[in-house]
């Protein structure tokens, strides 16, 4: 029945989540999401997540989307949600939104964050389940170097998952950086496009990696986005150092932002 258009701006933990998207028989942060939905509202609630990530994928800045049949004042729909979602779950606000509004649809930008670790203590239970726990020097010079092939518009078919079909595999990509972490802790990659294929990030975060340990040629970046499939691609790196950061509504705020 039509309702009242809201968005919410969620952080996980997913170490313990099969993803984003639900699933039967299986753990995740939309059934979670839904499910509190479900009991403020006394009957299913359909929500629209900005990306859909993956099982172990963390997010400091997920937008979902959703309709309510009564009126809410924000900040008490926020604790509503927080009183009756898990501890790995965490509604950092709620909003109204335009009529018709989508999370996925409506986003122009997103934001995500990979964390690599190169220091020893990046084993430590205290940061191994947010970083790559890579434990291994990394030639800075080459990650800079890498980066700069992937700043606008690319196919990118060869950094997404075999079997995903697409209309077109394009995305813009509007940053892109790696940065040294204090400490000699390792480096922290910056991405940001207009849309994300399956993996995308973990793949380029993958080639990279092998790349500033000296196990391929920096060109190798360059010469993939050039294919037409993964066959070449380096192994995807693991979930738990990737990061959904934000995402971008112009609709929402003049600046865009959620």
């Amino acid at each position: 029945m039509p309702g009242h258009p809201w968005y919410a701006v969620l952080q996980y933990f997913g170490r313990y989540f099969a993803g984003w998207q639900r699933q039967p028989d299986t753990r995740t942060v939309q059934g979670e999401f839904e499910g509190a939905l479900e009991r403020l509202a006394g009957s299913r609630i359909v929500t629209n997540a900005a990306g859909r990530t993956d099982t172990g994928v963390h997010a400091l800045g997920q937008v979902v989307s959703f309709s309510l049949g009564r009126e809410w004042e924000a900040g008490d729909l926020t604790r509503a949600l927080n009183a009756l979602l898990p501890d790995d779950v965490r509604v950092v606000r709620t909003a109204t939104a335009p009529e018709g509004f989508n999370a996925r649809k409506h986003a122009t930008a997103r934001r995500y964050r990979y964390v690599v670790g190169c220091d020893a203590a990046a084993f430590s239970p205290f940061r191994r389940p947010f970083e790559w726990a890579l434990g291994k020097p990394l030639d800075q010079a080459a990650l800079s170097m890498v980066v700069d092939a992937l700043v606008g518009e690319h196919d990118f078919r060869a950094f997404s998952s075999v079997g995903q079909r697409k209309p077109h595999y394009r995305c813009q990509v509007a940053t892109a950086e790696w940065q040294a972490r204090p400490k000699a802790e390792g480096f922290i990659f910056t991405i940001e496009a207009d849309r994300f294929l399956h993996r995308m990030v973990r793949f380029l975060v993958g080639m990279s990696i092998d790349i500033a340990l000296g196990r391929r040629a920096t060109e190798d970046m360059a010469r993939l986005l050039a294919g037409t499939d993964n066959a070449a691609a380096s192994p995807p790196a693991p979930p738990e150092g990737l990061y959904l950061v934000s995402v971008t509504y112009p609709q929402l705020h003049k600046d865009g932002s959620t």
